[in-house]
């Protein structure tokens, strides 16, 4: 379904139709954008408001950490110091070698991405038994890619100035080249963020403070 924001009452009559389509499961909110803009803090406030929020990055740190067949291929690649004594992936190993050898990432894309998936489709899943919540929040940077954009009721691309985005980024480590070097890393063909935002139905400056 489409609408045209030059006809109000195309509009209006749209919006009519979907609040009498009936809801089968829970709302799915997906929120989708590039690093640093700020997608996590919106979880949480929709968290604070009752909803389920369901990470993306945590989904892809338990399939890394503690899928054995995960860990088998990643210790085959990179050996085992790509591992820390605490038995977590050492990420920013694994990141300065795929970020630099689009090969290496596309393997390691093609190894963990369907286990998330998998994952993703569970918890959903779940949250439609009876009695689960109303509301539901993806949190996942790579949604459409990951092929998660039919399971969702809507999305948001969550945008922000470059400066906001930088500043954040920089709690986590990165310079500016960091985050460069990372986006260029992932905008591939139907993976630019031009893209992702248009596979969106909705959208959000957040350069503000929360």
């Amino acid at each position: 379904m489409s609408t045209d924001d030059r006809h109000p009452s195309s509009t209006a009559a749209a919006v009519r139709r979907v609040r009498r389509a009936p809801q089968v499961g829970p709302f799915v909110l997906a929120l989708v954008g590039p690093a640093g803009a700020g997608k996590s803090t919106i979880a949480r406030a929709c968290a604070a408001q009752g909803a389920l929020v369901v990470d993306g990055d945590r989904i892809g740190h338990e399939v890394t950490d503690h899928d054995p067949e995960v860990r088998a291929a990643l210790i085959a690649e990179y050996g085992s110091s790509v591992y820390t004594a605490a038995g977590t992936l050492d990420r920013a190993q694994v990141a300065a070698r795929v970020f630099a050898d689009p090969e290496a990432l596309a393997r390691l894309n093609a190894l963990v991405h369907p286990r998330i998936l998998t994952r993703f489709r569970a918890a959903l899943a779940d949250a439609a038994r009876p009695n689960g919540p109303a509301y539901v929040v993806i949190d996942a940077a790579l949604l459409h890619e990951l092929g998660l954009g039919d399971l969702c009721t809507t999305s948001i691309y969550v945008k922000a100035s470059r400066e906001a985005r930088t500043a954040r980024v920089a709690e986590r480590g990165w310079d500016e080249a960091e985050l460069a070097r990372r986006e260029a890393a992932l905008n591939g063909p139907s993976g630019t963020p031009d893209a992702r935002r248009k596979a969106c139905q909705l959208a959000v400056d957040n350069s503000g403070d929360p």
